[in-house]
């Protein structure tokens, strides 16, 4: 049932999205994890068209914030407010209030604003004026931000930057793809005629499934080891959290359901590493300028830690 239902959501979206097979299972993964998308590339590249399209498709309601310098908290998690008719408190929900949340450019709003989202991506609520409120359930944040453009920007922190599941960069569509988009989009936007495929109720049934997939203990071993390695790499001052240990032992259970297996492979988790790591280390200031990626550090690890094959 979650193979089939993924292929649905994977070949709905690609009606609006040009090939990128791969990133639309990346976000079905971190959805089936009950995770949250960093989406780090140059504008043009169809982030917001991708969120939608994953947003329409799922039956889930869907908002947007673009994030500004001038941004506040209560803009993003809502306001509680007097009503005069009826001389008591009321709370007016925030955007955040939605099951898949777009929050455009976050690096560009102030720390102060960016900490609105901790709550809310780790437990699943937000607290306003001491009242605690749950949120919808599937709840998806996908960010997206510049690489590039640097001004005016206020980086993410490590405790925000580890509450992304995965980070995705969706790049440049090959070209015949990008003619492809011009075919697609000559008339009109096929984006505006999508329709749900599927509805929150079964999306939560799979994330229940999901949690069934089978992990072996040689594999749960695999896991720990390429993230312990990260820690003792000559190479990173901080590697990775616990949490991102939990985080890749769900995306591989994830990943295993929506390609028809109840059983990981070592090369999901070969597979999803990069993604689920990559921003969460950091390298020492001397690796960095020596030019250094982690993305190199991470692809190291996976090639240099041995893989549990069968007996």
């Amino acid at each position: 049932m979650i193979a089939d239902t993924a292929r649905r959501i994977r070949e709905n979206v690609q009606r609006v999205i040009v090939g990128k097979t791969d990133i639309i299972d990346l976000v079905l993964t971190a959805i089936l994890s009950e995770g949250h998308v960093l989406l780090e590339d140059v504008p043009g590249t169809g982030k917001t068209t991708l969120a939608k399209a994953i947003a329409v498709s799922l039956g889930a309601t869907f908002r947007r914030i673009q994030f500004t310098p001038d941004l506040l908290p209560g803009d993003v998690t809502g306001i509680s407010f007097f009503n005069q008719k009826t001389q008591e408190f009321e709370f007016r929900p925030g955007p955040i209030m939605s099951q898949v949340l777009l929050t455009d450019e976050i690096n560009r709003a102030t720390p102060r604003t960016q900490s609105a989202l901790l709550e809310a991506m780790q437990e699943r609520q937000i607290t306003v004026d001491l009242q605690t409120y749950k949120l919808p359930r599937p709840f998806l944040v996908l960010a997206t931000q510049n690489p590039i453009e640097l001004e005016g920007t206020f980086p993410l922190p490590e405790a925000q930057i580890d509450r992304f599941l995965m980070k995705i960069d969706i790049g440049y569509p090959t070209e015949q793809e990008e003619r492809d988009i011009l075919t697609r989009f000559r008339l009109s936007d096929p984006l505006e005629s999508l329709q749900p495929v599927t509805d929150p109720e079964t999306v939560l049934r799979m994330i229940a499934g999901v949690r069934e997939v089978r992990v072996e203990a040689s594999v749960h071993n695999y896991i720990v080891q390429v993230i312990r390695t990260t820690r003792e790499h000559p190479e990173v001052d901080l590697g990775a959290s616990p949490r991102a240990t939990m985080a890749l032992y769900r995306t591989s259970q994830a990943w295993a359901a929506i390609h028809g297996r109840d059983f990981v492979l070592p090369d999901d988790v070969k597979k999803l590493a990069p993604y689920v790591i990559t921003h969460r280390i950091m390298l020492s200031p001397q690796m960095r300028l020596r030019g250094r990626k982690p993305e190199e550090i991470v692809a190291d690890i996976v090639n240099t830690v041995p893989v549990p094959v069968e007996a």
